[in-house]
């Protein structure tokens, strides 16, 4: 087995679908051609998660998920067929939902600051008065100034809110049963759920409060939170891991050496995601991202330039005026840093005043946190990685000094302090920046800026439209050169919309004004409260069409209250949201919504299924380690999670690949085969002959259609797709195009057809070929 995967293929495991069920899995991923197994996490995580990032005990495997030896039983078996087992780890935090849960954090609340634990968290004690503040009250039982906690009580020596449970620390409710007593005298204070936002005094996984940060840099917390992992490599039983979010770390560098120490440098992926022109440190050991810029380039090679104007014009007229990307960004961005996330900005405030020493009135206060509020709005990137990324700190504040000159003093007084990669200001501001962009972009602008959606992913920058054949060249070039040993994707666990959604999506940009006419129309036989937000909802529902109504229900609360201009989670309004659910029942309920819904995405079908085919043999063959997610051999039309984790049929996946072969399909209207194939055909490839993956040379086209098709050579295996079907059958199809193929006679492996330069001949059954020499 290579140390280096082939591909992977990426499997939630969960309760209802444990490592045993994963096992059981594997000949059909083999059959497949899938090079090494790819397993969400698997540590102990909070009761009933299906997604596993909430861990609470870092020392076992999860016993619902099948436990130790259901892992063992699952690597030998993959063993055995050649296959590798990929892991994904979740070092920044841990859950905390239900304290009796997680040994450390009961702990760390029994005991305080005395707790053997105190230093694996992330915890300003001073910021609580010697306390971890606990938002857990609801409004309901709000106690007035210095009065009881409704609800609250003692029980079978705990102290109780409803039905959260929380420790006593000894000798502390020896003398009372009155449980307001007993809640004064603990090491943590229950208090309102709204606290969150500004008092939080402990570091979490972005604004969730049940998951808190741990302090793995610190080096006994690393030993403790990886002894699992460590038993993993030492016993041979994984040979790889995905890290999760290494933003949040103190120090990604060193953790990453830290883990290839104790890995004996496995192939390592990071979660991270670079902005556009951005590159990862050098010096961090890893093979590189899991993949997002990839998703994102190939998704815009395959849009069409034409239709920026025009989309841009309806959303502009729809919303009533769309500010330029970079200022909604900054806009929603500053919001955060003010609201859910203002507590990181406080504490970053009094870890500068600590450094500066000292005692900072109100005004100095509220100056320095303006200035860190808007120096995290204009950051560009996610995050810096001092010395690495020091011009970031300066691109932003620059922009401080220009558009707010009233903070000058305050941020020359703070900015050599964030400079100083030594300093904890400088520390706790990294970690914090890549919160603000992902909760100010992904969860926030992303809704509110309805253009393209295809293009609103994780990862990925809207206001980049399209993505001409030349540049895309050159980003795999400099891929090969960089990274080839780097995730690909598609699909995650995280994008908003599934590869195949996006495919279809896309094709908008080749009929702009036929979808002005449909929103129009939409408008008009359901009138929406916000316009621009029906140009979001009705992309993803002919996008992911057909689609249950329950999903496009649960699409429409998230994507309402993430956007929130309206509506919130924790404030939502119910006339509104009323409002917008009746637009999605009227796409069921009213014949002339369902009309329209079913002819835009009957129209977008055909040259959504090339865009996707096209998508997915680009995502397989680029240079770098392709990842399927579950399922997504067959055609994948879910929306953002939770809708992306749901079951996967495999027993359907399984008689589909018995049967698989050379198809002729019927275009969109196939139950997954041809893509199917295709997924099957790349995998293999790449599976049992490595050595004709090599390199990347652009394969360039002559004739009338050459802009429409696009192809490379990895060094004997050379893959060809259709760009802009729409605009390929409007011209006239292929006529006399023809590739200008590397010498020898070359056979597509997808027909199983000897393989002609003219582009009409050999995509003549399929919009992709993947084409191997004869003799090879």
């Amino acid at each position: 087995m290579s140390r280096v995967p082939s591909s992977t293929y990426r499997v939630q495991v969960r309760e209802s679908f444990d490592l045993d069920a994963t096992r059981a899995l594997l000949d059909y991923l083999d059959d497949l051609g899938v090079g090494w197994v790819y397993l969400s996490p698997i540590l102990e995580a909070h009761p009933g998660s299906d997604h596993g990032y909430d861990v609470v005990d870092p020392t076992r495997v999860d016993p619902a998920r099948g436990g130790p030896d259901a892992l063992a039983r699952l690597s030998a078996e993959a063993h055995r067929r050649g296959m590798g087992v990929l892991v994904d780890v979740v070092p920044n935090h841990v859950g905390v939902e239900s304290p009796a849960t997680n040994g450390w954090w009961w702990d760390v609340l029994k005991h305080g600051r005395d707790s053997r634990f105190g230093r694996f968290f992330d915890i300003d004690w001073s910021a609580g008065g010697g306390k971890v503040l606990l938002p857990v009250v609801g409004d309901d039982d709000q106690p007035d100034a210095g009065g009881p906690i409704g609800h609250l009580h003692l029980v079978d020596g705990m102290l109780g809110y409803h039905d959260h449970r929380f420790p006593i620390c000894p000798g502390t409710a020896d003398d009372t049963d009155d449980p307001q007593a007993v809640h004064e005298r603990q090491h943590y204070r229950l208090v309102s759920w709204r606290a969150a936002d500004d008092d939080m005094d402990y570091r979490r996984f972005f604004a969730v409060n049940t998951l808190a940060g741990v302090r793995v840099e610190d080096r006994d917390v690393f030993e403790a939170s990886h002894v699992e992992i460590a038993r993993w490599f030492r016993e041979r039983l994984v040979d790889g891991l995905r890290v999760d979010h290494p933003d949040g770390l103190r120090h990604p560098a060193a953790y990453l050496d830290d883990l290839a120490d104790l890995t004996g440098g496995a192939w390592v992926v990071v979660e991270k995601i670079l902005e556009p022109g951005e590159d990862l440190p050098p010096r961090w050991a890893t093979a590189g991202t899991t993949g997002y810029e990839v998703l994102a380039t190939i998704d815009r090679v395959l849009v069409d330039p034409a239709g920026e104007s025009a989309l841009g014009a309806l959303d502009e007229r729809l919303r009533g005026g769309v500010p330029p990307w970079p200022e909604l960004v900054r806009t929603n961005k500053r919001h955060v840093a003010d609201t859910i996330l203002h507590a990181e900005v406080r504490r970053i405030a009094r870890e500068l005043a600590a450094e500066l020493e000292l005692v900072p009135d109100r005004t100095w206060r509220a100056q320095v946190d303006e200035v860190l509020v808007e120096l995290l709005a204009a950051f560009p990137v996610y995050r810096s990685y001092l010395p690495t990324g020091r011009e970031h700190l300066h691109q932003a504040a620059d922009l401080v000094r220009t558009d707010r000159p009233d903070l000058a003093e305050a941020l020359d007084q703070v900015l050599p302090l964030l400079e100083d990669r030594v300093r904890l200001p400088s520390l706790r501001f990294q970690q914090t920046s890549g919160m603000i962009m992902a909760k100010g972009v992904e969860d926030r602008a992303f809704y509110r800026w309805s253009r393209l959606t295809s293009l609103n992913e994780v990862g990925a920058d809207p206001s980049e439209f399209s993505l001409t054949a030349d540049a895309f060249h050159d980003a795999m070039s400099r891929r090969q050169a960089v990274a080839p040993e780097a995730m690909t994707t598609l699909s995650t666990h995280d994008t908003k919309r599934g590869e195949d959604v996006r495919a279809r999506i896309s094709v908008l940009a080749e009929d702009p004004a036929g979808w002005a006419e449909t929103m129009d129309a939409l408008l008009d036989a359901a009138p929406a409260p916000d316009p621009g937000f029906a140009n979001l909802l009705w992309q993803a529902a002919v996008g992911a069409w057909p689609i249950e109504r329950d999903r496009l229900h649960g699409y429409a609360e998230k994507a309402m209250r993430e956007a929130g201009d309206r509506t919130t989670w924790t404030e939502p309004d119910a006339s509104y949201e009323k409002a917008v659910h009746a637009l999605v029942d009227a796409a069921y309920d009213a014949p002339a919504v369902a009309g329209l819904v079913e002819d835009a995405a009957a129209r977008l079908a055909g040259p959504g299924w090339s865009n996707a085919l096209a998508a997915k043999l680009l995502s397989l063959t680029v240079p770098g380690v392709p990842d399927v997610y579950q399922g997504s051999e067959l055609w994948e039309q879910s929306l953002v999670d939770p809708d992306n984790r749901r079951p996967v049929d495999f027993a359907r996946r399984r008689r589909l690949l018995a049967e698989a072969g050379p198809v002729r399909p019927d275009g969109p209207s196939d139950d997954g085969r041809a893509k199917l194939h295709v997924v099957r055909t790349a995998l293999r490839l790449r599976r049992d002959r490595p050595d004709l993956f090599v390199r990347y040379d652009p394969v360039g086209a002559t004739g009338a259609a050459a802009g429409h098709v696009l192809a490379f050579d990895r060094g004997g295996a050379v893959t060809v797709v259709t760009r802009l079907p729409v605009g390929l059958q409007r011209a006239g199809g292929w006529r006399d195009t023809r590739l200008d193929l590397p010498p020898g006679r070359w056979r597509d492996l997808l027909t199983d057809r000897p393989a002609s330069p003219e582009v009409a001949a050999l995509l003549g059954d399929l919009p992709v070929a993947l084409l191997v020499r004869e003799d090879a």
